[in-house]
């Protein structure tokens, strides 16, 4: 009894081993590209920029003259050139994270590698 389990055990412990690269660069890496998509996608509702670009003419508070227009297009317009910014930079910390997540499996090989034969 117990011998069939370690033998299913040990069977699926090398199955696991073997086809986890496998996994990892084909459905892995899609669920991956999915998850940083909506992850951006996140940043971009947070952020939204574009409803501060989409209302850039409409006066804030219900300012209608002119110094209240003028007021409220460049307090807008800054809002969207750094907003605009942000996400910007959190584009290139979620493709940073791509990168990484995808280049993690090599760089653990090569450690081990390096610990166990290269002394």
């Amino acid at each position: 009894m117990y011998l069939l389990v370690l033998q299913r055990i040990l069977l699926s412990f090398i199955w696991d081993f073997f086809y986890f690269p496998l996994w990892w660069y084909s459905s892995g890496t899609k669920k991956a590209i999915i998850y940083c998509y909506h992850f951006f996608e996140c940043g971009n509702e947070f952020l939204a920029p574009w409803i501060w670009l989409k209302n850039i003419f409409v006066p804030m508070f219900g300012q209608y003259d002119f110094q209240g227009r003028l007021v409220s297009f460049f307090v807008r317009f800054f809002n969207v050139f750094f907003r605009l910014l942000a996400l910007f930079f959190w584009f290139w910390f979620v493709l940073l994270l791509f990168i990484l997540w995808f280049i993690l499996p090599i760089f653990v090989f090569f450690m081990f590698y390096i610990s166990v034969f290269k002394k």
